[in-house]
This record gives structure tokens, sequence and C-alpha cells, in this order.
């Protein structure tokens, strides 16, 4: 199954790495585990001891007096520095790595990988871009989701799923499409959703229908194949919604959501947590539908506005080259 091998995938941001704690990430397979030092160095190793197999990222890490720091075996307490190498018990002279390591591209605070894999498209500055204007918020929803890696862009891509997966959450009557934009890797669909009428005790049993307008104006801004950004404008701020996806293997998706966000009333910083809060319950929402779908079921419908759909699926075949609609 094709897991787009040569893209590069957003495996973290720095403030979801807890200084000298392990953070196990899985990229094409393959089980690593990271840590960042005192200093904001970013380690990363393949995730089992070479001792008797233990997951290092369920251990610990040692600080060091220079202040780096090595990730910590549970089992026998065995210190890897960064580079993979250890010093065995009752032995002063440090091995030779003994782990494979992750090769990591560090842009600002955002932590790339390409997992091994020659590069075949480049890292996006769009996030960059973002975290110089905007602040951020926090990260939310991340999780392992068992459905492939073209299952999971066709979800996000779906815009017809929001009055049927989200509807008791956002009360979306209808999805009122206006334009895709194709530029390749790079394409952008807009698109508004009404949202129904609710009573005061609706809204109490369901908080985040306080936060709706009575009308959404969706901008999906994506970078095929690892990004998504929901563009959205509230009376309290203007919001970047960054969601990110990371094949784990071919039948787990791994994805999350970075917050970020432009206040404009000082109430904004009073719900920053009900923000994340409800992008939490979208990927959860996403993430039960995903699997429980029978993903080589016969495609007998075809809806209207699936153009962001045929953009997946058109970019997913011709990887690393881009077809336009046109082409």
């Amino acid at each position: 199954m094709n897991m787009l091998q040569g893209a590069p995938w957003l495996l973290a941001h720095k403030s979801m790495l807890a200084v000298n704690k392990p953070f196990k990430v899985s990229l094409y397979g393959n089980d690593y585990v990271l840590w960042q030092d005192s200093q904001g160095s970013i380690n990363a190793l393949e995730n089992t001891c070479p001792h008797m197999g233990a997951m290092l990222s369920e251990g610990w890490c040692e600080a060091k007096t220079d202040g780096t720091s090595r990730v910590v075996c549970p089992f026998h307490a065995l210190e890897f520095n960064g580079r993979g190498c250890t010093i065995l018990p009752g032995s002063n002279k440090q091995t030779l790595p003994q782990l494979a390591q992750l090769e990591l591209i560090i842009k600002g605070d955002f932590i790339w990988s390409y997992g091994g894999h020659e590069p075949k498209i480049p890292i996006p500055s769009i996030l960059n871009e973002i975290a110089a204007s905007y602040e951020l918020v926090g990260h939310t929803g991340d999780c392992s989701v068992e459905t492939d890696l073209r299952s999971m862009l066709l979800n996000m891509h779906d815009y017809n799923h929001q009055n049927g997966t989200h509807r008791e959450l956002f009360k979306i009557t209808e999805v009122q499409f206006e334009k895709f934009i194709d530029e390749g890797h790079h394409s952008h669909a807009y698109y508004q959703m009404p949202i129904a009428s609710s009573t005061l005790r609706e809204k109490l049993k369901n908080l985040p229908l306080f936060l709706m307008p009575k009308l959404i104006a969706a901008h999906l801004e994506n970078h095929f194949p690892h990004l998504v950004i929901f563009h959205s404008e509230m009376p309290a701020g203007t919001v970047a919604q960054c969601h990110f996806f990371v094949p784990e293997s071919e039948g787990r998706t791994r994805t999350y959501v970075l917050l970020f966000a432009q206040p404009k009333h000082p109430a904004f910083n009073l719900m920053k947590q009900q923000f994340l809060d409800v992008v939490k319950v979208v990927i959860e929402q996403d993430a039960a539908i995903l699997s429980n779908i029978y993903p080589n079921a016969p495609r007998k419908i075809k809806l209207n506005n699936e153009v962001g759909m045929d953009w997946v699926h058109r970019n997913f075949d011709s990887f690393p080259e881009h077809l336009s609609v046109n082409s």
C-alpha cells in the first residue's frame, strides 16, 4: 500500500515535547522515541532497546550537567545518548551506536522527517509564516486512527460529511460549496455552512454551540499530503487550525491539530480551552467513523462537491508528480 515515501511529515511541534520526557512516534511501520533536552535539542532513535526489546519511550530521561540528556530503558536502566550509544554496567567505555537515528529536519519549532527516504517534495514554508504572525493556542486531538493514509485524507477533503458525522456537534444544515482552486500539491477550498438555531437548553447540553456563528465560512488551505489548514474569522479572533497526518503504518494513520490565532477580543483568551476541546471532539468523531468503514467497498455513488476528494486521488496516484484538474 502506498504511504507516499519521499513526502515530509510533521512529527511534532516543540511545544508537544516536555523537556527530558520520552515521546513516541511511528512512521512507515517503525517506532521511534523523541526527546528534547534542556537546551532545546531534539533527539530521535529507534524505540527498541537493543538488549531485550523494551520500549524506550516507556522509560525516562537522565539530564546531564552539560544540558544534554539520555533516554533510559525502563527494563534495565541502560542510558542511550542521541547517537544511540550506551555504557554497559561494569564498563566505563562508551559503545558504538546501538540504535539507528531518525533524521530530523527542524524548521523553527516544527520537527519534520522524511523517514529515511529520499525527499521527493519540499517542506512547505506556510507553518513558519503562520507562526510568525499568529500565537500558538495549543495542540489537541493527537491520536492513532485505524485507517490508511488515503482514507484519512479523503475524509478531510470530503466536504459533504459535515452535516452527517458532525451534525449533532455543530447543527450544520447544509454545505454550500463555492469554489476549489487546484495548484497541484497546493489547493484551496471555499464553502459555507449554515448553522441551525439552538435553544439555551440545547447549548447547555452541547457547549460548543455557544462558539458557533450562524454561518461558518470555511477556507481550507491544503498542502498534499500532510497538512490541511482551516482558516476562519470569528468576532473574537482569526483562527488557523492546522491538521496534520502521519502514516504510522499501512493501516494506521496519526492525526493531530495545532491551533494558532490572532485574538481580536480579550474574551478569546478565556475560550482557548473550549476551542481546543471542540477540535478534539471533531477528530474523535472522524476517527470513530473511519474505524468503522469497509475501505475496499465498491463506490457506486458519487455526490456533488467531491472535487477535494478527486484532488486527493489525483495526487495520490501521480505522486510525486502533481496533476491539475486540467492536466
